[in-house]
Protein backbone atom coordinates (compact mmCIF):
# COMPACT_ATOMS: atom_id res chain seq x y z
CA UNK A 1 0.00 0.00 0.00
CA UNK A 2 1.16 3.58 -0.62
CA UNK A 3 2.62 5.82 1.86
CA UNK A 4 -0.35 8.77 2.29
CA UNK A 5 2.51 10.92 1.68
CA UNK A 6 3.28 9.99 -1.92
CA UNK A 7 1.80 10.41 -5.26
CA UNK A 8 2.18 9.15 -8.22
CA UNK A 9 0.84 11.67 -11.16
CA UNK A 10 4.35 13.23 -12.11
CA UNK A 11 2.97 15.60 -14.52
CA UNK A 12 0.38 17.28 -12.27
CA UNK A 13 2.83 17.52 -9.97
CA UNK A 14 4.46 20.68 -8.80
CA UNK A 15 8.54 20.85 -9.10
CA UNK A 16 10.88 21.50 -6.83
CA UNK A 17 13.86 22.60 -7.55
CA UNK A 18 16.79 22.25 -5.08
CA UNK A 19 19.06 25.34 -5.72
CA UNK A 20 22.51 26.84 -4.17
CA UNK A 21 24.25 29.81 -5.13
CA UNK A 22 25.99 28.02 -8.15
CA UNK A 23 23.08 26.51 -9.37
CA UNK A 24 20.15 29.18 -9.15
CA UNK A 25 20.78 30.06 -12.53
CA UNK A 26 20.40 26.89 -14.34
CA UNK A 27 17.19 26.23 -12.04
CA UNK A 28 15.98 29.70 -13.07
CA UNK A 29 16.40 29.12 -17.11
CA UNK A 30 13.63 26.32 -16.34
CA UNK A 31 11.11 29.29 -14.86
CA UNK A 32 8.92 31.50 -16.60
CA UNK A 33 9.91 35.00 -17.06
CA UNK A 34 7.10 36.20 -14.40
CA UNK A 35 8.34 33.44 -11.91
CA UNK A 36 12.03 34.83 -12.16
CA UNK A 37 10.89 37.92 -11.55
CA UNK A 38 8.83 36.87 -8.63
CA UNK A 39 11.56 35.44 -7.03
CA UNK A 40 13.36 38.16 -7.71
CA UNK A 41 11.22 41.06 -5.97
CA UNK A 42 10.54 38.49 -3.47
CA UNK A 43 14.72 38.79 -2.68
CA UNK A 44 15.04 34.96 -2.31
CA UNK A 45 18.51 33.90 -1.42
CA UNK A 46 19.59 29.89 -2.20
CA UNK A 47 20.46 29.04 1.37
CA UNK A 48 19.88 25.66 2.94
CA UNK A 49 15.94 25.41 4.23
CA UNK A 50 14.59 28.23 2.41
CA UNK A 51 12.02 28.39 -0.13
CA UNK A 52 10.12 30.59 -2.61
CA UNK A 53 6.39 29.73 -3.95
CA UNK A 54 6.43 30.87 -7.53
CA UNK A 55 2.73 31.19 -8.37
CA UNK A 56 1.08 31.13 -11.75
CA UNK A 57 -0.82 33.69 -13.68
CA UNK A 58 -4.15 31.48 -12.68
CA UNK A 59 -3.19 31.38 -9.34
CA UNK A 60 -1.70 28.17 -9.39
CA UNK A 61 2.03 27.04 -8.46
CA UNK A 62 4.29 27.03 -11.07
CA UNK A 63 6.84 25.99 -9.11
CA UNK A 64 9.12 26.19 -5.99
CA UNK A 65 12.40 27.28 -5.31
CA UNK A 66 14.24 25.68 -2.43
CA UNK A 67 17.62 26.17 -1.02
CA UNK A 68 19.94 23.34 -0.21
CA UNK A 69 23.56 22.89 0.98
CA UNK A 70 26.26 23.19 -1.78
CA UNK A 71 28.43 20.31 -2.49
CA UNK A 72 31.06 21.97 -1.19
CA UNK A 73 29.42 22.06 2.36
CA UNK A 74 31.06 20.81 5.43
CA UNK A 75 28.19 18.33 6.51
CA UNK A 76 25.19 19.09 4.05
CA UNK A 77 22.25 17.72 5.65
CA UNK A 78 20.91 15.01 3.89
CA UNK A 79 17.35 15.30 5.59
CA UNK A 80 16.90 18.57 4.26
CA UNK A 81 13.80 18.32 2.68
CA UNK A 82 12.28 17.02 5.57
CA UNK A 83 11.62 20.83 6.26
CA UNK A 84 8.90 20.88 2.70
CA UNK A 85 6.01 18.92 4.65
CA UNK A 86 5.54 21.73 7.11
CA UNK A 87 5.88 24.79 5.05
CA UNK A 88 4.21 24.29 1.42
CA UNK A 89 0.26 24.14 0.77
CA UNK A 90 -1.90 21.15 -0.06
CA UNK A 91 -0.63 19.58 -3.11
CA UNK A 92 1.55 17.00 -5.20
CA UNK A 93 4.97 17.75 -5.90
CA UNK A 94 8.42 16.57 -7.76
CA UNK A 95 11.94 16.66 -6.71
CA UNK A 96 13.39 18.36 -9.69
CA UNK A 97 17.08 19.83 -10.45
CA UNK A 98 20.17 18.76 -9.17
CA UNK A 99 18.77 17.41 -5.38
CA UNK A 100 21.88 15.30 -3.46
CA UNK A 101 20.36 12.10 -2.44
CA UNK A 102 17.06 11.57 -3.57
CA UNK A 103 16.58 8.53 -1.59
CA UNK A 104 17.42 10.24 1.96
CA UNK A 105 15.62 13.59 0.59
CA UNK A 106 12.14 11.49 -0.25
CA UNK A 107 12.45 9.85 3.15
CA UNK A 108 13.41 12.84 4.95
CA UNK A 109 9.81 14.12 3.53
CA UNK A 110 7.79 11.38 4.36
CA UNK A 111 9.89 11.58 8.19
CA UNK A 112 8.97 15.42 8.11
CA UNK A 113 5.50 14.81 7.40
CA UNK A 114 4.92 12.55 10.36
CA UNK A 115 2.31 13.95 12.66
CA UNK A 116 1.03 12.47 15.86
CA UNK A 117 -2.19 13.21 16.41
CA UNK A 118 -4.36 10.51 18.43
CA UNK A 119 -5.56 13.23 20.93
CA UNK A 120 -6.05 15.82 18.41
CA UNK A 121 -7.90 16.95 15.45
CA UNK A 122 -6.16 15.60 11.78
CA UNK A 123 -4.47 18.38 9.75
CA UNK A 124 -6.34 18.51 6.49
CA UNK A 125 -3.21 19.70 4.55
CA UNK A 126 -1.90 16.51 2.49
CA UNK A 127 1.34 17.42 0.70
CA UNK A 128 2.39 14.45 -1.23
CA UNK A 129 5.41 13.85 -3.08
CA UNK A 130 6.42 11.80 -6.95
CA UNK A 131 9.17 10.01 -5.83
CA UNK A 132 12.07 10.77 -7.94
CA UNK A 133 12.99 8.13 -10.46
CA UNK A 134 14.96 5.35 -8.89
CA UNK A 135 14.32 5.46 -5.86
CA UNK A 136 12.70 2.24 -4.22
CA UNK A 137 9.33 4.22 -3.06
CA UNK A 138 8.31 0.71 -1.59
CA UNK A 139 11.37 0.57 0.76
CA UNK A 140 11.26 3.85 1.63
CA UNK A 141 7.47 3.85 2.52
CA UNK A 142 8.12 0.53 4.91
CA UNK A 143 11.12 2.37 6.77
CA UNK A 144 8.76 5.62 7.15
CA UNK A 145 6.02 3.08 8.52
CA UNK A 146 8.24 1.60 10.84
CA UNK A 147 9.63 4.76 12.23
CA UNK A 148 5.71 6.34 12.24
CA UNK A 149 5.17 2.97 14.70
CA UNK A 150 7.84 3.68 16.74
CA UNK A 151 7.16 7.38 16.66
CA UNK A 152 3.47 6.44 17.96
CA UNK A 153 4.64 4.21 20.28
CA UNK A 154 7.60 6.89 22.13
CA UNK A 155 4.93 9.84 21.73
CA UNK A 156 1.74 7.41 23.47
CA UNK A 157 1.56 9.06 26.79
CA UNK A 158 2.00 6.34 29.43
CA UNK A 159 -2.15 6.27 30.45
CA UNK A 160 -2.83 5.07 27.41
CA UNK A 161 0.60 2.71 27.14
CA UNK A 162 1.59 0.29 29.75
CA UNK A 163 3.33 -3.23 29.07
CA UNK A 164 0.17 -4.68 28.19
CA UNK A 165 -0.28 -2.35 25.53
CA UNK A 166 3.50 -2.27 24.29
CA UNK A 167 2.52 -6.48 23.84
CA UNK A 168 -0.76 -5.59 22.25
CA UNK A 169 1.58 -3.66 19.76
CA UNK A 170 3.90 -6.69 18.96
CA UNK A 171 0.89 -8.67 18.57
CA UNK A 172 0.06 -6.22 15.71
CA UNK A 173 3.18 -6.41 14.37
CA UNK A 174 3.45 -10.15 14.56
CA UNK A 175 0.06 -10.40 12.58
CA UNK A 176 1.16 -8.40 10.31
CA UNK A 177 3.83 -9.96 8.95
CA UNK A 178 3.47 -13.82 10.54
CA UNK A 179 5.12 -13.90 13.30
CA UNK A 180 4.89 -15.97 16.50
CA UNK A 181 4.57 -14.07 19.97
CA UNK A 182 4.62 -15.56 23.25
CA UNK A 183 4.52 -13.26 26.64
CA UNK A 184 5.60 -14.37 29.91
CA UNK A 185 3.40 -12.28 32.91
CA UNK A 186 3.52 -11.23 36.19
CA UNK A 187 4.92 -14.34 38.74
CA UNK A 188 5.39 -16.67 35.71
CA UNK A 189 8.03 -14.35 35.29
CA UNK A 190 9.81 -16.18 38.28
CA UNK A 191 8.75 -19.57 37.37
CA UNK A 192 10.54 -19.34 34.18
CA UNK A 193 13.75 -17.71 35.67
CA UNK A 194 13.09 -13.63 35.00
CA UNK A 195 13.69 -12.50 38.43
CA UNK A 196 15.10 -8.74 37.95
CA UNK A 197 12.19 -8.20 35.55
CA UNK A 198 10.07 -9.11 38.15
CA UNK A 199 11.63 -7.17 40.67
CA UNK A 200 11.80 -3.80 38.82
CA UNK A 201 7.89 -4.51 37.93
CA UNK A 202 5.91 -5.77 40.83
CA UNK A 203 5.30 -2.91 42.29
CA UNK A 204 2.56 -2.02 39.20
CA UNK A 205 -0.44 -2.67 39.55
CA UNK A 206 0.20 -3.67 35.44
CA UNK A 207 2.04 -6.92 35.42
CA UNK A 208 5.91 -6.83 34.14
CA UNK A 209 5.78 -9.04 31.45
CA UNK A 210 8.31 -10.54 28.96
CA UNK A 211 7.53 -10.20 24.97
CA UNK A 212 9.02 -12.70 22.57
CA UNK A 213 8.83 -12.39 18.73
CA UNK A 214 10.00 -15.11 16.28
CA UNK A 215 10.41 -14.78 12.61
CA UNK A 216 12.34 -16.14 9.56
CA UNK A 217 13.76 -19.71 8.60
CA UNK A 218 14.92 -21.66 11.58
CA UNK A 219 17.28 -22.60 9.47
CA UNK A 220 18.84 -18.59 9.01
CA UNK A 221 21.75 -17.09 10.98
CA UNK A 222 20.06 -16.07 13.90
CA UNK A 223 20.02 -12.80 14.97
CA UNK A 224 18.36 -11.29 18.25
CA UNK A 225 16.97 -7.85 18.81
CA UNK A 226 16.55 -6.39 23.13
CA UNK A 227 14.35 -3.52 23.23
CA UNK A 228 13.87 -1.56 26.83
CA UNK A 229 10.22 -1.39 27.72
CA UNK A 230 9.95 1.04 30.39
CA UNK A 231 6.44 2.44 30.21
CA UNK A 232 6.93 4.84 32.42
CA UNK A 233 9.72 5.26 35.16
CA UNK A 234 8.91 6.86 38.29
CA UNK A 235 12.38 6.07 39.78
CA UNK A 236 11.29 3.98 42.33
CA UNK A 237 12.06 4.40 45.72
CA UNK A 238 15.14 6.41 44.63
CA UNK A 239 12.33 8.69 43.15
CA UNK A 240 13.17 11.64 40.25
CA UNK A 241 12.74 15.18 40.65
CA UNK A 242 9.62 16.94 38.36
CA UNK A 243 11.80 17.67 36.07
CA UNK A 244 13.49 14.33 35.65
CA UNK A 245 9.84 12.55 35.43
CA UNK A 246 8.00 14.81 32.77
CA UNK A 247 9.14 12.81 29.74
CA UNK A 248 9.66 9.55 31.13
CA UNK A 249 6.81 7.40 29.20
CA UNK A 250 10.16 7.54 26.98
CA UNK A 251 11.97 5.02 28.18
CA UNK A 252 10.24 2.69 26.67
CA UNK A 253 11.85 4.48 23.64
CA UNK A 254 14.39 1.07 23.42
CA UNK A 255 11.57 -1.22 22.78
CA UNK A 256 10.04 1.00 20.28
CA UNK A 257 13.15 1.10 18.38
CA UNK A 258 13.59 -2.86 18.67
CA UNK A 259 9.70 -3.49 17.28
CA UNK A 260 10.30 -0.56 14.41
CA UNK A 261 13.74 -2.38 13.44
CA UNK A 262 11.30 -5.49 13.40
CA UNK A 263 9.51 -4.03 10.96
CA UNK A 264 11.81 -2.84 8.68
CA UNK A 265 13.21 -6.51 8.74
CA UNK A 266 10.36 -8.55 8.18
CA UNK A 267 9.01 -6.16 5.65
CA UNK A 268 11.61 -6.51 3.66
CA UNK A 269 11.65 -10.36 3.81
CA UNK A 270 15.99 -10.81 4.73
CA UNK A 271 17.20 -13.66 5.14
CA UNK A 272 17.74 -14.42 8.79
CA UNK A 273 15.58 -15.66 11.99
CA UNK A 274 14.74 -12.82 13.95
CA UNK A 275 14.10 -12.86 17.79
CA UNK A 276 12.77 -9.68 19.51
CA UNK A 277 12.58 -9.30 23.13
CA UNK A 278 11.14 -6.63 24.93
CA UNK A 279 11.15 -6.67 29.05
CA UNK A 280 8.09 -4.60 29.54
CA UNK A 281 7.32 -3.10 32.80
CA UNK A 282 6.56 0.23 34.90
CA UNK A 283 8.68 1.20 37.32
CA UNK A 284 6.30 2.31 39.91
CA UNK A 285 6.26 2.68 44.02
CA UNK A 286 4.11 0.53 46.49
CA UNK A 287 4.97 -1.95 49.22
CA UNK A 288 6.49 -4.24 46.95
CA UNK A 289 8.53 -2.23 45.24
CA UNK A 290 12.27 -3.03 45.12
CA UNK A 291 14.97 -1.11 47.34
CA UNK A 292 18.60 0.47 47.24
CA UNK A 293 20.74 -2.34 48.92
CA UNK A 294 18.52 -5.12 47.94
CA UNK A 295 20.35 -8.03 46.07
CA UNK A 296 18.78 -9.98 43.42
CA UNK A 297 19.73 -12.79 41.61
CA UNK A 298 19.55 -12.50 37.93
CA UNK A 299 18.43 -15.25 35.30
CA UNK A 300 22.52 -15.73 34.44
CA UNK A 301 22.94 -16.59 37.72
CA UNK A 302 24.76 -13.54 39.23
CA UNK A 303 23.78 -11.85 42.14
CA UNK A 304 23.29 -8.20 41.78
CA UNK A 305 23.17 -5.50 44.29
CA UNK A 306 20.99 -2.75 43.95
CA UNK A 307 22.83 0.60 44.01
CA UNK A 308 19.60 2.84 42.89
CA UNK A 309 16.48 1.85 41.90
CA UNK A 310 16.39 4.68 39.15
CA UNK A 311 19.37 2.51 37.20
CA UNK A 312 16.09 0.15 36.52
CA UNK A 313 15.97 -0.38 32.61
CA UNK A 314 19.82 -2.71 32.75
CA UNK A 315 18.57 -5.00 35.02
CA UNK A 316 15.43 -5.86 32.84
CA UNK A 317 17.70 -5.62 29.85
CA UNK A 318 20.19 -8.52 31.52
CA UNK A 319 17.68 -10.79 31.93
CA UNK A 320 16.51 -10.61 28.57
CA UNK A 321 20.35 -9.86 26.95
CA UNK A 322 21.17 -13.31 29.43
CA UNK A 323 17.59 -15.18 27.71
CA UNK A 324 18.39 -13.93 23.98
CA UNK A 325 22.26 -14.98 24.60
CA UNK A 326 21.71 -18.47 25.12
CA UNK A 327 21.15 -19.49 21.60
CA UNK A 328 24.53 -18.29 20.15
CA UNK A 329 23.10 -15.58 17.75
CA UNK A 330 24.79 -14.16 15.43
CA UNK A 331 24.65 -10.60 16.29
CA UNK A 332 22.76 -8.94 19.82
CA UNK A 333 21.81 -5.79 19.47
CA UNK A 334 20.03 -4.13 22.52
CA UNK A 335 18.19 -0.30 22.36
CA UNK A 336 17.54 1.60 25.66
CA UNK A 337 17.43 4.86 27.06
CA UNK A 338 19.68 3.69 29.73
CA UNK A 339 21.51 6.92 30.95
CA UNK A 340 21.95 10.69 30.99
CA UNK A 341 25.48 10.35 30.81
CA UNK A 342 25.32 9.52 27.40
CA UNK A 343 23.08 13.06 26.89
CA UNK A 344 25.74 14.70 28.40
CA UNK A 345 28.71 13.10 26.16
CA UNK A 346 27.25 13.40 23.01
CA UNK A 347 23.69 15.34 22.86
CA UNK A 348 20.14 14.08 21.94
CA UNK A 349 20.69 13.50 18.51
CA UNK A 350 23.92 11.53 18.47
CA UNK A 351 23.48 8.20 19.97
CA UNK A 352 26.55 6.40 21.72
CA UNK A 353 27.06 2.37 21.10
CA UNK A 354 29.20 0.25 22.82
CA UNK A 355 30.71 -2.90 21.17
CA UNK A 356 33.60 -5.16 21.23
CA UNK A 357 33.29 -5.80 17.20
CA UNK A 358 35.81 -3.58 15.65
CA UNK A 359 33.80 -4.83 11.99
CA UNK A 360 30.78 -3.91 13.28
CA UNK A 361 32.03 -0.60 14.48
CA UNK A 362 32.96 0.16 11.23
CA UNK A 363 29.80 -0.90 9.73
CA UNK A 364 27.80 1.43 12.23
CA UNK A 365 29.90 4.16 11.61
CA UNK A 366 29.85 3.73 7.73
CA UNK A 367 26.09 3.11 7.45
CA UNK A 368 24.89 5.39 10.00
CA UNK A 369 26.50 8.54 8.08
CA UNK A 370 24.77 6.99 4.93
CA UNK A 371 21.26 6.35 6.00
CA UNK A 372 21.96 9.25 8.02
CA UNK A 373 21.25 7.35 11.47
CA UNK A 374 24.11 8.66 12.97
CA UNK A 375 25.84 6.62 15.65
CA UNK A 376 28.83 6.82 18.00
CA UNK A 377 31.22 4.68 19.25
CA UNK A 378 32.42 4.94 22.93
CA UNK A 379 34.96 2.80 24.88
CA UNK A 380 34.14 -0.14 26.83
CA UNK A 381 37.02 0.55 29.19
CA UNK A 382 37.42 -2.06 31.25
CA UNK A 383 39.50 -0.77 33.94
CA UNK A 384 36.14 0.92 34.57
CA UNK A 385 34.70 -2.52 35.39
CA UNK A 386 36.03 -2.29 39.32
CA UNK A 387 33.69 0.46 39.91
CA UNK A 388 30.77 -1.54 39.66
CA UNK A 389 32.16 -3.90 42.21
CA UNK A 390 30.08 -5.01 45.19
CA UNK A 391 31.63 -6.40 49.04
CA UNK A 392 28.47 -8.72 48.91
CA UNK A 393 27.29 -9.80 45.72
CA UNK A 394 29.29 -10.71 42.40
CA UNK A 395 28.32 -7.02 41.15
CA UNK A 396 26.63 -3.66 42.07
CA UNK A 397 24.36 -2.63 38.85
CA UNK A 398 26.00 1.18 39.48
CA UNK A 399 29.11 2.64 39.54
CA UNK A 400 27.83 4.94 42.70
CA UNK A 401 30.03 8.13 41.55
CA UNK A 402 30.06 10.77 38.87
CA UNK A 403 32.27 9.28 36.42
CA UNK A 404 31.49 7.65 32.90
CA UNK A 405 27.92 6.44 33.83
CA UNK A 406 27.33 5.09 30.57
CA UNK A 407 30.18 3.30 29.68
CA UNK A 408 29.82 1.19 33.30
CA UNK A 409 26.34 0.64 32.40
CA UNK A 410 27.58 -0.88 28.77
CA UNK A 411 29.96 -3.27 31.00
CA UNK A 412 27.47 -4.25 33.51
CA UNK A 413 25.62 -5.60 30.17
CA UNK A 414 28.32 -7.45 28.79
CA UNK A 415 28.37 -9.53 31.94
CA UNK A 416 25.60 -11.16 30.15
CA UNK A 417 26.58 -11.52 26.88
CA UNK A 418 28.62 -14.38 26.46
CA UNK A 419 27.89 -16.42 23.72
CA UNK A 420 26.84 -14.40 21.06
CA UNK A 421 29.07 -13.79 18.39
CA UNK A 422 28.76 -10.27 17.99
CA UNK A 423 27.56 -7.72 20.40
CA UNK A 424 26.22 -4.21 20.51
CA UNK A 425 24.43 -1.54 23.49
CA UNK A 426 23.10 1.60 22.36
CA UNK A 427 22.41 4.27 24.99
CA UNK A 428 19.69 6.23 22.85
CA UNK A 429 17.85 9.23 23.94
CA UNK A 430 14.44 8.52 21.72
CA UNK A 431 13.76 12.17 21.72
CA UNK A 432 13.79 15.39 19.55
CA UNK A 433 13.90 17.92 21.89
CA UNK A 434 13.66 20.49 19.30
CA UNK A 435 12.00 19.99 15.60
CA UNK A 436 15.07 19.84 12.80
CA UNK A 437 14.22 18.67 9.16
CA UNK A 438 12.83 14.70 8.73
CA UNK A 439 12.31 15.31 12.81
CA UNK A 440 9.43 16.73 14.29
CA UNK A 441 9.82 17.40 17.64
CA UNK A 442 8.46 14.18 19.80
CA UNK A 443 9.28 10.73 19.73
CA UNK A 444 12.22 9.34 17.53
CA UNK A 445 13.63 6.10 16.21
CA UNK A 446 17.50 5.83 16.68
CA UNK A 447 19.72 3.18 15.90
CA UNK A 448 17.38 1.58 13.97
CA UNK A 449 17.81 2.10 10.17
CA UNK A 450 21.47 1.74 10.57
CA UNK A 451 21.23 -1.95 12.26
CA UNK A 452 18.64 -2.75 9.36
CA UNK A 453 21.38 -1.09 6.85
CA UNK A 454 23.38 -3.84 8.33
CA UNK A 455 21.64 -6.52 8.19
CA UNK A 456 20.22 -5.79 4.78
CA UNK A 457 24.14 -6.08 3.35
CA UNK A 458 25.65 -9.31 5.33
CA UNK A 459 22.45 -11.39 5.03
CA UNK A 460 20.36 -9.91 1.89
CA UNK A 461 16.74 -10.78 1.48
CA UNK A 462 15.36 -14.13 1.27
CA UNK A 463 11.35 -15.18 1.07
CA UNK A 464 8.89 -14.38 3.07
CA UNK A 465 7.21 -15.67 4.92
CA UNK A 466 3.41 -17.29 4.60
CA UNK A 467 1.23 -14.72 6.87
CA UNK A 468 0.34 -17.27 9.22
CA UNK A 469 0.82 -15.97 12.68
CA UNK A 470 1.23 -18.23 15.78
CA UNK A 471 0.11 -15.61 18.85
CA UNK A 472 0.51 -17.28 22.19
CA UNK A 473 -0.39 -15.56 25.11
Amino acid sequence: MAHPLLASDHDAATPIFAVTPESLATASSALSEAARAFAAAQGFEPKAGNHCLLPRADGGLEAVLFGVDPASAKRPDPFIAGKLPTVLPDGAYRLDGAWPEPALATLAWLLGGYRFEHYREPAKKRVRLVPPRGVDAEEVSRIAEAVTLGRDLVNTPANDLGPEEIEAAALRLAEKHGAQVESIVGDELLAQNFPMIHAVGRASPRAPRLIDLRWGDEAAPRVAIVGKGVAFDTGGLNIKPETGMALMKKDMAGAAAALALADMVMGAGLHLHLRVLVPAVENAISGSAFRPGDVLKSRKGLTVEIGNTDAEGRLILADALALADEEAPEIIVDFATLTGAARVALGPDLPPFYTQDDALAADLSRLGEAVNDPVWRMPLWPPYAKLLESKIADVNHISGGPFAGSVTAALFLTRFVEKAKSYAHFDIYGWTPAAKPGRPEGGEVQGARVIYAILKERFGRGHLPAPAPNVIG
